[in-house]
């Protein structure tokens, strides 16, 4: 297992903190971000255009004072669908392998069929003729890791109904896609990166077999290492890489010149393994949703997330001095509350050899990340 794969579901990593301009890549392990920039599309930092005031009229349905009134979308609890799914892996040619877990047997077809309703207001459903009309001229770009691709593989599942994009990418790389929907002059790219800053892989076993990782700041210097074990070399804890990681990638948005588009961050996604670590036995055999009361958002997932909103919180402060905008997609609670709809074992066959045998970290097509396009549907639509 690679060692981002460790960062990833939360085991130990070596990583190094040391000197390097800022160069922004992707985010770290479970996350979304998105670029919407007043400029023409930028292949190098994929930014996207911010919905223009037309635009984000031919979404009237949705009134400007519904979305203006107070109400936590994040907050509520999962309630049953009878109208999901809204596609099927038969449906939609974008679901990966991984991910498809009807195909590979999951006997059971519930974990498709709920929606989160959030307490006290409602959620509008994701239109794909009303997202396409907003999104008209402009492009998106999921930055991150397998998730980010989830979610990317997602949104064009929902948009299936009504267009299909064409491959514009300029090699076979499944991390870095970029697919065009011409009638709409729409661009959707993925750009893969296991961390928010540069890194390089410094040694793949390192000093206990799990890797060994380099990550770039804006220092001058070696700072310290997580895990490591070396001589001289001040041992630090990955929270303090995480937030080093956001700070300098968001340090870098703000300084950049002549950006004035939005960047929407995707909350920490919660893992679900039980009985055992993600290489150590551990699943995900629940078949239903908990209850908000059932679960409590803690340990290191909930580190990594107070980290993510303490750097986020600052960033936007400052962003807001130069016309940046920072917005917030809080999905990290309505996911934690989702333990049915990981592939588990249902990402491949049987008898197959894989790494990640019980999958407890990414999310079935269709299944509970799908709603994750209904929330960067409100966040765009005011």
């Amino acid at each position: 297992m690679k060692s981002s794969l460790d960062l990833l579901f939360g085991r130990p990593n070596r990583t190094t903190l040391t000197s390097c301009k800022p160069l922004l890549l992707a985010p770290l392990f479970l996350l979304l971000l998105s670029f919407f920039s007043l400029n023409n599309f930028t292949p190098s930092l994929f930014l996207f255009p911010s919905p223009s005031s037309s635009s984000s009229s031919s979404s009237s349905s949705y009134s400007k004072e519904d979305s203006r009134r107070e109400c936590n979308i994040y907050k509520g609890e999962w309630e049953k669908d009878e109208e999901a799914p809204y596609y099927t892996n038969k449906t939609c040619w974008s679901v990966q392998e991984h991910q498809n877990c009807m195909k590979y047997g999951r006997p059971d077809s519930e974990f498709m069929r709920w929606r989160w309703k959030p307490e006290g207001c409602d959620l509008r459903r994701f239109d794909p003729v009303n997202f396409l009309e907003m999104v008209k001229g402009k492009s998106l770009a999921f930055v991150g890791d397998s998730i980010a691709r989830n979610h990317m593989q997602s949104l064009m599942c929902m948009l299936a109904k009504v267009a299909y994009p064409k491959d514009i990418s300029r090699n076979k790389d499944e991390n870095f896609k970029h697919m065009h929907y011409s009638d709409y002059n729409f661009t959707i790219s993925i750009f893969w990166s296991p961390f928010l800053i540069k890194a390089h892989l410094e040694d793949t076993e390192g000093p206990n077999g799990t890797g060994l990782w380099d990550l770039y700041l804006d220092e001058k210097k070696l700072i310290g290492c997580h895990f490591c074990l070396l001589n001289n070399v001040t041992d630090l804890t990955l929270r303090y890489s995480h937030r080093a990681a956001f700070h300098t990638a968001f340090s870098t948005l703000n300084k950049m010149e002549n950006f004035k588009g939005q960047i929407i961050l995707r909350t920490v996604s919660p893992s679900h393994f039980e009985n055992g670590e993600w290489n150590k036995g551990g699943d995900c055999v629940r078949r239903k949703p908990y209850l908000r009361n059932e679960v409590k958002f803690e340990g290191l997932d909930e580190e990594f997330y107070r980290v993510q909103m303490e750097e986020f919180l600052k960033a936007k402060m400052e962003g807001k001095k130069k016309g940046i905008e920072f917005k917030l997609m809080d999905t990290s609670e309505v996911m934690l509350l989702r333990p049915d709809g990981h592939p588990s074992r249902y990402g491949h066959w049987k008898h197959e050899n894989v790494t990640l045998y019980n999958d407890c970290v990414h999310w079935c097509l269709p299944g509970p990340i799908d709603i994750w396009n209904d929330f960067m549907f409100h966040i765009l639509s005011y």
